[in-house]
């Protein structure tokens, strides 16, 4: 339903890092951003660069990909 649509899951993965690319139907992007990035942002906590940069990069996947049929 949502898979042509550009803002609604980039809405979604603004507040929840990988919900916008399952709302897309790209499974296995979702759960690489949730057991990546999360293991990536537990390391570098320290730093807000990494998380910051994690987070980002999701928002604008979520926004630019679509699923090709």
């Amino acid at each position: 339903m949502y898979s042509r649509t550009h803002g609604i899951p980039a809405v979604f993965s603004f507040f929840f890092p990988g919900f916008g690319q399952l709302v897309k139907g790209h499974l296995f992007k979702a759960f690489a951003i949730w057991l990546i990035g999360g293991t990536l942002m537990f390391i570098f906590w320290w730093t807000i660069f990494v998380p910051l940069g994690i987070w980002i990069w999701n928002v604008y996947d979520a926004y630019s990909t679509n699923r090709s049929i």
